[in-house]
């Protein structure tokens, strides 16, 4: 259990501390001069239970507030100090303020040089104290008349908090490690330390973390916990951390860095948070107004953003956008304090409950419902919660992180409630079940009203379909969902087109004769360089615009492709080709390949190769650099997946390439209504070679 003083200075806050522990915990040579705490204090308690209590001992100076608000985070006890000669004081008022802002629940009250007061004035204080207490989080709390001179009430005080150290639950050490630092210092023979509370999950020697919000790698070289050597550090105990990495320093580090798990490097510097503001305030909090901010023991300049109509009233509450300065590492639900810029007084404070909201559209009745979503203090409800507000989809990665959930955690979630779970790199998009069920029942909709009003076509584009659904995905998640879907036989992804799997192209029956005349003459081993419109007409003897009608509707059915002016080519030999230029790419230096190197591979003459190539640029399938071309692997199945072969003369071993969406889902097994470089779509006639 950590333990932190509080109280107005010079009420003996300091004494009490070294009366319990027997630690001074003043340890800078000011500090000895001038009788009064400046920095952070450290002490700990062995109690027979074998815990360790740990008393973080904050100033009461007015100038040294945001030191004890540094100090302040991740405590589980207050210990709220009043001197029974000075009674309520400036400071004890503040700090009484802080503690309830920080939601810190468990405390009592020492009331400190009880050996100079009568009994009447020990009284008098005692009644002054629970009227201040009262309607805050220390209401009731237990008062304790103490003497750290003549050491009156020091054992029952020190019996009460290790009672209250069994009391208290632990906390989880499942959550992701985050470690808030409020000193850092060098030490010979060993090197930086960093000190701190750890504020979730545990810490262990060997362990890879990350200095935030820099983003500086180090190493835990070694760590004490509860002022000793250990091997782990978890939530709810002070550590220090011996740090080492290329970058790490004294200079590199200061007092509100987070030392956490990597998975958790987000810095932010827009938040939005729930604040109450104080009701001793003299005016109501205004638009865009300035404050100190402080979270754990980070402080930093911020903005105060409105998401309401009117100001914020002394004593009342509202949702705010908070613009900081400059950003910082925080996870949901930390709480926090602002204070005015000049430091003179604790204005309020709240937690935290969307650490990426939105810089526009704050206000809408939807990104109202989110807030209310977010900021459910079950965040596995919250989430649910989530999932039922527009737009019915979130990141489930993103808001693991953003609240330092465990992977088990997680998946535990997805599995109670059914998620679907849709992945894309880093994004793992959920959506819940019934929304599922109408995204893919409008989906079928969408396409089954296309393939009537196009029969046709091959397909609706991909990105003009997902344009027309609910939610709108994003593109690359968009494309995770038609997968899905693939696999439940319930669609067909051609290239970069949609269709049901129930819809079939078809020709009319004339068009489809004219067509088994004409294909044969685009493919074989002519198929890289096709004749053009008019030497099909002549060869054939119907007329020119009956040939280009029909090759124009059998491209806008995927089986070929208008590469130049009049110039088809079947879609299978684009494919084919790309794949050749893949395979070219591979072998050239540095990815980039010359238009000779494809002329030469295809044998079809520079211009037509040059045709071919500019038709690829068009289509983003290569990317032009002076006379150089590069392969674009995010455009690779526009025409949908295609072949590479392995080597051999026979052509070997083949296997299926397209976009990593493509592989990741069906490596080298056929894509579901896909085609290989030799394959035919739907009443496509084959040639006799």
């Amino acid at each position: 259990m950590i333990i932190g003083t509080a109280g107005h200075i010079d009420h003996g806050k300091t004494a009490l501390v070294k009366a319990l522990t027997g630690i001074d915990g003043d340890r800078l040579k000011e500090e000895k001069a001038r009788g009064i705490t400046i920095d952070l204090g450290f002490a700990y308690l062995p109690t027979e239970h074998g815990a360790v209590l740990g008393f973080v001992d904050v100033p009461g100076h007015e100038r040294f507030v945001h030191t004890m608000l540094a100090g302040a985070g991740g405590i589980d006890f207050a210990l709220l100090v009043v001197a029974a000669d000075d009674g309520i004081k400036p400071q004890t008022l503040e700090h009484l303020a802080i503690i309830d802002l920080l939601g810190i629940r468990r405390g009592l009250v020492a009331l400190t040089k009880a050996d100079l007061g009568v009994p009447e004035r020990l009284a008098e204080v005692t009644e002054a104290i629970r009227a201040t207490t009262a309607g805050t989080v220390l209401a009731g709390a237990e008062i304790l008349p103490v003497s750290a001179l003549t050491g009156l009430g020091i054992d029952r005080l020190r019996a009460r908090l290790a009672a209250a150290a069994t009391e208290i639950a632990d906390r989880s050490a499942d959550a992701r490690f985050r470690l808030a630092v409020d000193r850092v210092f060098t030490l010979s023979g060993i090197g930086v330390v960093v000190t701190g509370t750890v504020l979730s999950g545990a810490v262990h020697v060997g362990d890879q973390v990350l200095l935030s919000p820099s983003g500086l790698p180090a190493r835990v070289r070694s760590l004490h916990a509860q002022n000793s050597p250990a091997e782990t550090g978890r939530a709810g105990d002070r550590c220090a951390l011996n740090l080492t990495g290329p970058d790490i320093s004294k200079e590199t580090i200061r007092r509100g860095d987070v030392v956490l798990d990597p998975a958790l490097h987000a810095p932010t510097d827009r938040i939005d948070a729930r604040l109450r503001l104080l009701p001793g305030e003299a005016k109501p909090l205004g638009q865009w107004f300035p404050v100190r901010l402080h979270h754990a023991a980070a402080e930093v300049g911020a903005r105060i953003v409105l998401l309401g109509d009117d100001p914020i009233q002394p004593g009342g509450s509202a949702d705010v956008q908070l613009v900081l300065d400059r950003p910082i590492a925080a996870a949901l639900p930390d709480r926090f304090v602002i204070r005015d810029t000049s430091a003179q007084r604790t204005i309020g404070g709240g937690r935290f409950i969307d650490l990426r909201p939105p810089t526009r559209r704050r206000r809408t009745p939807e990104r109202q419902a989110q807030r209310s979503a977010l900021a459910m203090t079950d965040a596995l409800a919250g989430f649910v919660a989530l999932l039922d507000a527009p737009p019915f989809a979130w990141d489930l990665a993103v808001f693991a992180r953003d609240h330092a959930l465990p992977t088990t955690l997680t998946e535990r979630l997805v599995k109670e409630f059914g998620l679907v779970v849709l992945e894309s790199g880093a994004a793992r998009i959920a959506i819940a079940p019934a929304r599922w069920r109408a995204f893919s029942s409008s989906l079928a909709e969408q396409l089954s009203a296309y393939h009537v009003e196009n029969p046709d076509r091959q397909g609706i584009g991909r990105e003009q379909l997902r344009l027309l659904l609910q939610p709108r995905l994003p593109a690359p998640v968009f494309v995770s969902a038609l997968q899905h879907l693939v696999r439940a036989g319930e669609l067909v992804l051609d290239g970069s087109f949609v269709r049901l799997a129930s819809h079939t192209v078809r020709l009319a029956p004339a068009d489809e004769i004219a067509w088994t005349g004409i294909a044969p003459r685009l493919g074989s081993t002519e198929r890289f360089r096709p004749p053009r419109v008019r030497d099909i007409a002549e060869a054939t003897g119907r007329p020119e615009r009956d040939v280009r009608r029909l090759l124009k509707l059998v491209s806008r059915m995927g089986w070929a492709d208008e590469i130049g002016h009049d110039h088809f080519f079947l879609r299978s030999t684009v494919r084919e080709m790309i794949a050749i230029l893949t395979e070219e790419a591979a072998l050239a230096d540095g990815g980039a390949f010359t238009a000779a190197q494809f002329r030469d591979r295809v044998a079809n003459g520079r211009k037509v190769a040059i045709q071919v190539l500019d038709f690829f640029d068009r289509h983003g399938v290569t990317l032009r650099q002076g006379d150089l071309r590069r392969i674009n692997k995010h455009r690779l199945d526009l025409f949908g997946p295609f072949v590479l072969s392995s080597g051999g003369a026979d052509g070997g071993d083949s296997f299926l390439v397209g976009r990593s969406d493509f592989k990741s889902e069906w490596g080298s097994e056929p894509v579901p209504g896909g085609f290989d470089s030799h394959s035919l779509p739907p009443t496509f006639p084959r040639s006799p070679s």
